[in-house]
């Protein structure tokens, strides 16, 4: 506690031959003549390493011929010198302590305050407390908010507090409010973190115990079942009455398990088998009902009826096939789940065309000139902007996206996210965008949903190029009618011939990157240089994207530095797009940038009427130009699938519960992974349900949350990146006892002109806080109430990352 940093600097003189070795400058210069002077007469030593530095500071400080300085002035320039290595030590001696919510702001802060060049570790711990105390107070307006808004700071990053810690930081945060009992209040932290920390290890004892029950009932039926050698003996008839059974589909195979050689192993359920005894004769008489009746997908059987309805499983008992849970998920007849969109006579116009050929233009004249429609967007931002585009034309329409609602009484037009098609009232015409979103592994699943299911006569599909085999392969499943419209580019696009200096950025370019570090440095990079920036990048909001793409619109700022979520939701007067780098990370791996990523940012370049000449570009040493040039001249890329992704929904989830006699939402889960849509299916792909099945199975120690609440929290939209699924089964826990659950805060906002990259990630994930507690007010509105105060929180929290961004003053970058 009380060891010096290093060397600890003496109050004696030292000694003139050590300073004039030292160092390359000339001791006859004027910096080295002050700093001699300054040493001799405060009787302070200076370290080799600091010599550079502080003769720097002081050569700026002298007047013009002096050779002295003042001893403040002097003092002050080495507390400045050791400002960095005191925060290094502060850093070592809290982490020591355990007291790890305390941030390299705070301590750079700290150390900034200390004007004592001797400062020892007990002067520098002290010059800490006033700074904690000012951030504490500025985390909550009471002591309890603002713990509670540290501890889910510290949660965003993957750090969690002991109830030790807990109990500092409460008597920390006590003294920080003026509390007379501090200890009082920090005991009763202490206390509710062990009961918290409790609750949570009750709750992840409980949700093992019902998995592994789930898992277990799942063995023992796949034990029991039996190969096809078996299934003449248990029904009593020949091996070819059984084969062709199979083939019939009346007899269902539990379970196909593909061997090596690529053959199929077929395992059956006996107790299904027997249950189905009673039904031989009549197969064996030839006798046929329409169950038996082949199918085609597009929602009509072979004598061209409409399939409006799921068949019913046999009941067999609780040890339910495979092939009874694929039949009641009927995923590989996903068109016949939308009765409203089946029974209707449909027609799909597919219009497609590259960026900036005005796609949406024709769809959105035909959709206000109906009387009902839907338009559905790929973000909330779209959907605002296709409800103003709507109210251009005279239209008013309602918006739903999934954490907000805007009603429009006696309207019959909505405008909404696609996540958020409604599928029972039918419509005249509907609209879909960004249709190439069919390929996306995370979202996909909700355009085919709503492509297949959109109950509208009139579908317009817009998107790029390369959604067209999808789109057609779709309208072919749903037996509906496709008309094609190919539009082109209102102004020409163009290739650079040669890479583009970051020095040579002009006004009205467009610099991409792709990953939120980047940008930052390069924002950093272009405001050293005096240019100004506006910046967009997936983990800002809509509402500050769209900020920013006004003052780049604008003229309020010279360049637009932004990641691929430029290429769908903003309008941007871009005159150039110019790559950082052509190859990018897509979760999975690091590649090149494909055809339609080429064409779909480098279209962005270009606006018809205000820059008649796009030109796409990537930086110098960055890639070659030929790249560029060779994909945007490139025909699509054909795609790796041509079947459309699909996922369950909530009927879907409680038709299997309900079939297997189960709660469990992770046993539904289970036996869906298992059961539906074989890997060779023809039709359909199963989306990747990987954070649903996580969520799912963390809540199941969750007691009081039915089967439907349940699959609602497994859809909430949560990044467990920064423990976003172990913050909502907190929760949903809270829900399920009854307590409601707060709104998150904004916790702690510095001045936007001191804010580091550190305070504007830890403000993004706050929002994104915000937006998943949005999202669940919406749904359970009892359990999450208070709405407003989140509402205020959300605004307050975009204006000041709006204004972070806006600042023209030299960047910051923390790292």
């Amino acid at each position: 506690m009380n060891a010096p940093i290093g060397p600890r600097p003496t109050l004696v003189a030292p000694d003139p031959d050590r300073i004039n070795s030292v160092g390359s400058h000339d001791s006859s210069s004027p910096a080295r003549a002050a700093l001699e002077t300054a040493l001799s007469r405060t009787g302070l030593a200076v370290e080799p390493r600091e010599e550079s530095a502080l003769l720097r500071r002081i050569g700026r400080a002298l007047a013009p011929g002096a050779r002295e300085i003042p001893d403040d002035t002097f003092i002050a320039a080495l507390c400045a010198v050791r400002r960095k290595r005191w925060a290094s030590r502060m850093m070592d001696l809290t982490r020591r302590e355990g007291r790890i919510w305390i941030s390299r702001e705070d301590m750079e802060q700290a150390a900034a305050n200390v004007d004592d060049p001797a400062a020892n570790d007990p002067i520098l711990l002290n010059a800490l407390e006033p700074v904690l105390a000012a951030r504490y107070r500025e985390l909550g307006d009471t002591p309890k908010a603002a713990l509670e808004a540290l501890r889910a700071d510290m949660l965003d990053t993957g750090r969690v507090l002991s109830s030790a810690q807990v109990a500092r930081v409460a008597a920390s945060i006590a003294s920080a409010f003026g509390l007379a009992d501090s200890d009082r209040f920090a005991g009763g932290a202490q206390r509710e973190d062990e009961e918290r920390a409790e609750n949570e290890a009750a709750i992840e004892r409980a949700a093992q115990a019902r998995r592994r029950k789930e898992e277990l009932r799942l063995e023992e039926w796949e034990q029991s079942l039996v190969p096809f050698r078996d299934v003449p003996r248990i029904l009593h008839c020949s091996q070819r009455e059984a084969l062709r059974w199979v083939a019939e589909n009346r007899l269902p195979v539990a379970r196909r398990v593909r061997q090596p050689d690529g053959f199929e192993l077929w395992e059956f359920d006996p107790a299904e088998l027997v249950a189905l005894r009673g039904d031989l004769q009549e197969w064996r008489r030839g006798g046929q009902d329409d169950s038996a009746v082949p199918r085609r997908e597009g929602g009509r059987d072979a004598r061209g009826r409409h399939d409006t309805a799921l068949p019913e499983p046999p009941a067999v008992g609780r040890h339910v096939a495979n092939a009874v849970i694929a039949r009641v998920a009927a995923l590989d007849r996903y068109a016949a789940h939308f009765r409203t969109a089946r029974a209707l006579t449909r027609r799909i116009t597919l219009v497609t065309g590259p960026t900036n050929s005005g796609k949406s233009h024709t769809a959105l004249d035909a959709l206000a000139r109906a009387e009902s429609g839907l338009a559905l967007a790929p973000l909330r931002l779209l959907a605002h902007e296709f409800r103003e585009a709507l109210a251009s034309r005279g239209v008013d329409a309602a918006l739903a996206t999934g954490e907000e609602r805007i009603a429009a009484p006696g309207s019959r037009h909505l405008a909404a996210t696609v996540e958020m098609c409604p599928f029972s009232n039918p419509v005249d015409v509907a609209v879909i965008d960004e249709a190439q979103m069919l390929f996306d592994p995370d979202r996909g699943a909700a355009w085919t949903a709503a492509i297949m299911g959109a109950p509208a006569r009139h579908l317009f599909v817009l998107g790029a190029p390369d959604c067209i085999p999808m789109v057609r392969r779709i309208a072919e499943l749903c037996g509906d009618p496709l008309d094609e419209i190919t539009l082109h580019r209102k102004s020409p696009l163009r290739a650079a011939p040669s890479g583009v200096r970051l020095n040579d950025l002009r006004t009205g370019d467009a610099l991409i990157a792709f990953s939120r570090r980047e940008v930052l440095d390069l924002r950093a990079a272009l405001m050293e240089r005096g240019r100004r920036v506006a910046v967009v990048y997936g983990a800002l909001s809509p509402e500050v994207r769209r900020a920013e793409a006004q003052r780049f619109n604008s003229g309020a700022a010279d360049i637009l530095i932004a990641t691929d979520a430029i290429g769908m939701g903003l309008n941007l007067s871009i005159k150039r797009v110019v790559f950082a780098s052509l190859r990018k990370f897509d979760g999975r791996q690091t590649r090149d940038l494909s055809v339609q990523e080429v064409k779909q940012i480098g279209g962005r370049a270009g606006r018809y009427g205000k820059h008649e000449d796009g030109v796409v570009a990537v930086l110098a040493d960055a890639g070659s130009p030929r790249f560029i040039r060779d994909r945007l001249v490139a025909a699509p890329e054909p795609p790796e699938e041509l079947r459309p992704l699909v996922q369950p929904d909530a009927d879907i989830v409680r038709a299997i519960a309900a079939e297997i006699g189960s709660d469990s939402l992770y046993g539904v889960l289970a036996r869906i992974k298992r059961a539906v849509l074989r890997v060779d299916d023809p039709n359909y792909r199963l989306a990747d349900m990987e954070q649903p099945f996580a969520i799912a199975s963390a809540l199941e120690g969750v007691e009081g949350l039915d089967l439907t609440q349940r699959w609602t929290y497994a859809m909430c939209p949560v990044d467990d990146r920064d423990n976003g699924i172990r913050r909502l089964v907190g929760w949903a826990a809270e829900h399920a006892s009854g307590r409601a659950v707060p709104p998150p805060g904004t916790g702690r906002l510095p001045p936007p002109d001191r804010a580091g990259r550190e305070e504007l990630e830890r403000a993004e994930k706050r929002h994104k806080r915000l937006v998943a507690w949005r999202w669940l007010a919406l749904r359970f509105p009892d359990s999450y109430p208070n709405r407003e105060d989140a509402e205020r929180a959300t605004a307050e929290l975009n204006d000041w990352i709006e204004s972070v961004l806006r600042q023209h003053s030299r960047a910051r970058t923390r790292r």
